[in-house]
Parts: structure tokens; C-alpha cells; sequence
């Protein structure tokens, strides 16, 4: 399928300033001194309405490689909620500046160019991945950058993210923005989507193939829903696992050949002891979980991959349901930290238990062809106005918001709009 042709931005006038309000546009390519920013302090970490608070902060400055991004949406991820709280890790103590700026997602303009970039120029629309590294080392350069000592996610291990009017980030993190999207859908699915493909694809031997059957939590999430698609464009079989009846025709609509709903099980949390009456409990209804997954794939056929990220309350049963010389595969740990599971079925099984941690550049940008290409839906649910930006995270936080990805307004005036000459033309009005 044709791709949408960039062109170029029109001339326009803006006063120049050193300040703008949220919403207003500078003449292209003028920095100002000053932006708009939602900040996270140490002081005040805690839930993210209480930690992000409005704050005029200085524009960053950019190095030679750099480049500066005039942010018109941004996208809500759950590293927003951990920056906020400070869990696991404060992002203060890896970067040590004064203030944090989370946001891992954006859509945006290049406002400036370092005097080394070379493939970006101002005015070119672009999404962002949020894996950065210094480029120096064995893996930049030959390896696997997300195995480098310096790779660092944007927005929650540096301090100056998407929840700004400008951000400024490696120009190896850009990526050409879907002209057939909003700002607001171009801004929600890059973090989620690029994580999922090097879940599903960037593990060898296990990458997902033609024909295999992968177990889905949160079905209906970010993550979950761009798990859905890519297993099923690639021709697998998705099973998807939520935990509201309301999400399954969701699921199902995504692609999922079949649907199982947690709450109907009760073998969830750390595992019990091994050999004890409470673990013979556990065992028994976690095997009417696996019993609920042959319905779906035919007695006998165990899941070859399973796709986690909810991590305390999952993982015994992930690796009980896994087939024998599957994979499970974690991203994070949304429901705790403290993994158990029962290691006979390990390794008598010879099961892998593989970490997975974004994404770098080269998967980044297959899953972006994918969306470039419109054979993936950005699933967005939710836009929030710039103001809300901390009600957004609290409704991640407490689990309320709907199925799919969220965004937020930063540049962007209102919902809808596809090119910057309307997001300029709203501004005026």
C-alpha cells in the first residue's frame, strides 16, 4: 500500500516570543526560552495527581545528534504512574536533574536540528520511540542497542519527556508519522506497539510463526490489544485474557479466536507452597485455567508463547500453561514484582522465562510500517485536554480507563486534526 507523502509546511506568522500559551504556535523553527511543562519533583512524589504539577520550565537544549520536537499530542503509558510514585526506582536517581517530565509517547514537528543529524529536518512530522542509548558500544553497533550499558527509556529514565510543549530527544528515536492519523492516534501507540512486536518477534528461537497459539494478558490494554494484531497478521492463533465481560466482543473484534475472563478462575497471586493443601487448591483451579485455553486450541495444545506484563498475580500459571519448550515473555509487572512459580514445570518442561524491555530502532520501525501501512488500528479509547493530563494517569492508576490506548493534547488544540496547517488555523480561532 502507497504511503501517505509528507509536504512541506506552508509559510506562516506568529510573533515571537519567549513564552507561549499551550495550544499557541511559534514561527517554525523559533525556540523560545520558556515552555509549559507538567513536572515531577522527589519532594512530591506520590499518586500522579499529587506529583505532576504545572510548572514554566526552561526549553532544553539540544546536542549535535539531538533533536528538537514541537509536541503536539502525547501518549499515557503506565511509566508515567512509576515516575510519579517513584517505584520501582525514582527516575531522580538515574538522571539526577532537578525536576522530571514523564511521557514515553508523542506525535510531533521537528522544531530544531543538532549540526550532525542528518535524516530530519525542521518541519518534518514524526512519531517518537523511546529507547535511547550513546551509539558507542559492541551492541550499537552490531548487536542489540536494548542490550547496551547506556540504553535508557525517554521520559522516565531521562527527565524531559512528552508532557512538555517541547522535548528533545535522539534523532535515531524519530519515525515517520501516519499522515492518516490524528496527532492524538500518531501519539498513543508507539511506546505499546514497539514493545509488543520485540515481544512477539525479537526472541530467537521463539518468534512468533504461522500456526502458534499465544496467551494474551490484559487482552483489552495498550499492550494487549497490539499483541492481538500482530499475532493475528501473522497468522497465529491470540487468546486473549481479560478481566470484564464488557472487553470481550473488544477482543474478539481485535482479532482473538478466543476470550477467557480471570475472574471466572481463582489461582492468581504468588504461588503456594509447594505440596501443601493450599497449593493442591491453587493447582486445581489453575488446570481449569488450561482446561479453558484447550476449548480454544483443542485438547492437548498448550500455548507456545505467553504474552505477561501483569507479573505478580500471573506468573505461576504462566509458566504451568506454557507447552513444553515454550516461552513466557515479561515486560513489566503491573500487579507486583515478587514472580514465583513452581520450577519443576520448568525445567523438566525446558521452558524459557525471557525478559523483554521495549524495543530498538530497527523493531521500533517494523511496527511503525505496520501502522504507516494501515494494517494495524491504533485502538486509541480516550483524549484527554492538556489540563487532565494527571486525571488520565490516576485513571490508569486505579484501572478505571477503557480498552485500548490513551492519549493527550499538548500543541494540538483540539481532537481530530491531521495536518499542522489545521492545528494553526485552530490555534487562531
Amino acid at each position: 500500500m502507497a504511503l501517505d507523502a509528507p509536504t512541506p509546511i506552508a509559510p506562516y506568522d506568529a510573533p515571537v516570543k519567549d513564552l507561549y500559551a499551550i495550544g499557541e504556535m511559534p514561527p517554525l523553527g523559533h525556540v523560545p526560552k520558556q515552555m509549559h511543562a507538567w513536572a515531577i519533583r522527589r519532594e512530591r512524589h506520590g499518586e500522579p495527581d499529587k506529583a505532576m504539577q504545572l510548572e514554566v520550565v526552561d526549553v532544553p537544549q539540544i546536542d549535535s545528534h539531538e533533536v528538537l520536537v514541537l509536541v503536539m499530542a502525547a501518549g499515557v503509558n503506565y511509566n508515567g504512574i512509576w515516575a510519579g510514585l517513584g517505584l520501582p526506582i525514582s527516575p531522580f536517581d538515574g538522571h539526577g536533574a532537578d525536576y522530571h517530565i514523564a511521557g514515553s509517547d508523542a506525535s510531533g514537528i521537528v522544531w530544531a536540528v543538532g549540526d550532525k543529524v542528518k535524516r530530519w529536518k525542521v518541519g518534518d512530522e514524526v512519531v517518537i520511540h523511546c529507547n535511547q542509548d550513546d551509539g558507542d558500544d559492541e551492541e550499537c553497533n552490531g548487536g542489540d542497542p536494548m542490550y547496551s550499558p547506556t540504553q535508557r527509556i525517554w521520559g522516565y529514565e531521562t527527565p524531559d519527556g512528552s508532557f512538555a510543549q517541547f522535548t528533545n530527544v535522539q534523532a535515531q528515536q524519530l519515525m515517520p508519522r501516519p499522515r492518516h492519523l490524528t496527532w492524538e492516534e500518531s501519539a498513543c501507540y508507539t511506546l505499546t506497539l514497539a514493545t509488543a512486536y520485540r515481544m512477539l518477534f525479537g526472541h530467537e528461537p521463539h518468534e512468533l510463526k504461522p500456526g502458534m497459539n499465544v496467551l494474551v494478558w490484559g487482552a483489552s490494554g495498550g499492550l494487549g490489544s497490539y499483541a492481538i494484531q500482530l499475532i493475528n497478521a501473522a497468522g497465529g492463533n491470540a487468546i486473549g485474557v481479560i478481566s470484564e465481560e464488557d472487553k470481550r466482543d473488544f477482543v474478539m473484534g481485535l482479532g482473538a479466536k478466543g476470550v477467557i475472563n480471570r475472574k471466572e478462575f481463582n489461582c492468581w497471586g504468588q504461588l503456594p507452597t509447594v505440596n501443601t493443601p493450599e497449593y493442591k487448591e491453587w493447582f486445581t483451579e489453575a488446570r481449569k485455567f488450561g482446561k479453558a485455553i484447550w476449548d480454544i486450541t483443542g485438547k492437548g495444545n498448550n500455548v507456545d508463547i505467553v504474552f505477561e506484563h501483569p507479573g505478580e498475580a500471573t506468573f505461576p500459571v504462566s509458566t504451568l500453561v506454557c507447552k513444553k519448550g515454550g516461552m513466557v515473555v515479561i515486560c513489566a509487572g503491573t500487579t507486583g514484582f515478587n514472580c514465583t512459580f513452581d520450577v519443576r514445570y520448568l525445567w523438566m518442561h525446558q521452558k524459557r522465562v525471557q525478559g523483554s524491555h521495549f524495543a530498538h530502532l530497527k523493531q521500533a520501525s517494523a511496527a511503525n510500517k505496520l501502522m504507516l501501512e494501515r494494517r494495524l488500528d491504533p485502538c486509541m479509547s480516550e483524549v484527554f485536554p492538556w489540563a487532565e493530563i494527571p486525571q488520565a494517569h490516576m485513571k490508569m492508576y486505579k484501572n478505571q480507563h477503557k480498552p485500548g490506548n490513551m492519549s493527550v493534547l499538548v500543541q494540538a488544540p483540539k481532537t481530530g486534526l491531521r495536518t499542522f496547517e489545521d492545528a494553526l488555523e485552530a490555534s487562531k480561532r
